[in-house]
């Protein structure tokens, strides 16, 4: 999976409704423009800072750091990049959410977020801190893609698949850092703020980007990391798939699309989703939006049947109906009487 990153429009990758696109820091922008937050960065794409040349370290997706020196009015909400996400916390406090787990980070903590981890700064605000991230454009969007590392990183092959290893097989998200960490940070980030032309010092960015990698790759091997292959297991990316099917049960899903957004083919997905619920794939997706359509009859009195049936992905009321009264053993209509909540007075 390649990107180019002379593109206006946020990358799009994978996720349940097959829509979803990098996060852009808009909040971040717009802060900035008020005066609030110092931020400097070096960035491709959509995200905010002096933008690099297409070609100048392409899956470079941003290198960035802020400074906010008091507390402040806006914060990143739940969102996810398109990268694998470094983040140094150097000075100040500040709240970090990832997948529903809140953390609050001090200075010194080193965070590392993947695609497919959702995550949220602040909570909902943003306090004073300075704060440095940087993300690397691996080509996964799922747990179960390959990496694919640029050609700049200088690895030996044998140490790239350990790093790869390393960060695939455990998904913990803040570590203790260390000086040498916060250094190459550091470093980074005096380079970025004095240089108008990215293309000027690109040796030096290239350096310095290497250097953390390696500094985090040695911080790593030196903790006692208990590694789990099923993180980045084909099972796992329909697991998540699956989980997250009930949030866009009202999407066109077809056996073929929901295998697209998994990366497989047809039969491996249904192999998998077979073994996951003990359902047929039609089977599980009627299963979903039957339980929605049973929310809704039940608690949304003033939506009629059709309503409720496109709502939950079926094309028609006299579908649903027939569905539903297949597996439930009544109408729609009927199970609304018997399940509705009483109005409020």
């Amino acid at each position: 999976m390649k990107r180019t990153n002379n593109k206006t429009q946020p990358a799009v990758f994978y996720d349940v409704d097959g829509t979803h696109k990098a996060d852009t820091c808009e909040n971040l922008k717009a802060a900035k423009k008020r005066g609030e937050v110092f931020h400097s960065a070096f960035a491709h794409g959509c995200y905010p800072g002096v933008k690099m040349p297409p070609k100048m370290l392409p899956e470079l997706c941003v290198a960035c750091v802020w400074d906010a020196n008091k507390n402040q009015s806006w914060g990143l909400p739940m969102h996810r990049n398109e990268g694998i996400e470094f983040g140094y916390l150097t000075r100040g406090k500040l709240d970090f959410i990832v997948e529903g787990v809140p953390y609050k980070l001090k200075a010194g903590d080193l965070t590392v977020t993947r695609p497919w981890q959702p995550h949220q700064v602040g909570n909902p605000l943003i306090s004073a801190s300075r704060m440095h991230w940087l993300i690397l454009d691996v080509g996964v969007r799922r747990p179960n893609d390959p990496w694919n590392w640029p050609k700049w990183i200088n690895f030996a092959p044998h140490d790239l698949r350990k790093l790869t290893r390393l960060l695939s097989h455990n998904e913990q998200v803040v570590w203790q850092g260390n000086k040498q960490i916060e250094k190459c940070f550091e470093k980074i980030a005096e380079y970025i703020q004095n240089t108008k032309k990215p293309e000027s010092i690109q040796t030096r960015i290239q350096l310095y980007v290497n250097e953390l990698f390696l500094e985090v790759f040695e911080m790593l091997q030196s903790r006692d990391i208990k590694l789990n292959a099923r993180l980045s297991s084909t099972q796992r990316s329909v697991e998540m798939f699956l989980a997250g099917l009930k949030e866009y049960i009202d999407y066109p899903w077809t056996l073929d699309s929901m295998a697209r957004h998994c990366n497989m083919g047809r039969s491996r997905f249904a192999y998998y989703c077979r073994k996951i619920t003990n359902m047929k794939v039609t089977e599980y997706l009627n299963h979903c939006r039957l339980e929605k359509a049973k929310q809704m009859l039940a608690n949304s009195p003033n939506m009629n049947i059709l309503e409720i049936a496109l709502n939950c992905g079926f094309e028609s009321s006299q579908y649903f109906s027939t569905v539903f009264r297949k597996k439930m053993g009544l109408s729609p209509s009927y199970f609304r009487e018997k399940h509705a909540c009483p109005a409020l007075s």
